[in-house]
């Protein structure tokens, strides 16, 4: 693979977190619903140009969201979703978050 230095993903989707979690046995509901309730507090976050919550098997989830910038990125990590989701672990989920912070390499969205 040859080294690239243009960046190819849009400009509002330059940094990224991967959030994987493993949801305490009998809690997967809970952490579902917990989940698509986030998208409300996400969607009042301006520097937060995607965010995505999956479903990864019967009790792996995760979150993919993505920055324009590291501003955006530590504002999200200080942020209400992260609040709550570090208030909840360990009623949800079987070991902490894990966050791992990502660069994008390339990227399609629409509009």
């Amino acid at each position: 693979m040859t080294s690239n230095t243009n960046l190819t993903a849009s400009s509002s989707t330059q940094l990224g977190l991967f959030v994987r979690l493993e949801s305490k046995p009998g809690k997967e509901v809970e952490v579902e619903n917990f989940l698509r309730g986030g998208l409300a507090l996400v969607n009042a976050e301006p520097a937060t140009s995607v965010w995505f919550a999956l479903r990864l098997g019967q009790s792996t989830f995760g979150i993919f969201d993505a920055f324009p910038d590291e501003a955006g990125r530590q504002a999200h990590l200080t942020g209400k979703v992260a609040e709550a989701l570090f208030a909840q672990a360990a009623e949800l989920f079987s070991q902490p978050p894990l966050v791992e912070k990502v660069e994008i390499l390339a990227a399609k969205l629409l509009g």
